[in-house]
């Protein structure tokens, strides 16, 4: 048990905030940011397949936000490895 009760709030907005700030950020780099190439409008426009209650399939450019997101998530892990072994921590 805490001493404090404000201290539970306290970190639960710490938390709450972040992550709702984040989902927010995520979603409009997803809408808004891709890898331009050539025929990146082309490929945004031209429907590859049709389904069910209208949907439409388009072969767009990959979202560069999302690139981001996994790279910075590669060299996360690795540089994670790498420092807890130089510092001697067990994983």
């Amino acid at each position: 048990m805490r001493f404090y009760e404000l201290l539970n709030f306290q970190h639960t907005m710490a938390w709450l905030f972040p992550s709702l700030i984040f989902m927010v950020v995520f979603g409009v780099g997803l809408a808004f940011a891709h890898l331009h190439g050539k025929d990146s409008e082309a490929r945004k426009k031209t429907i590859t397949g049709r389904y069910a209650d209208g949907i439409e399939e388009r072969d767009a450019p990959y979202p560069l936000f999302m690139m981001l997101v996994i790279a910075g998530t590669f060299i996360w892990g690795f540089f994670y490895i790498v420092m807890h072994g130089v510092l001697g921590v067990k994983i």
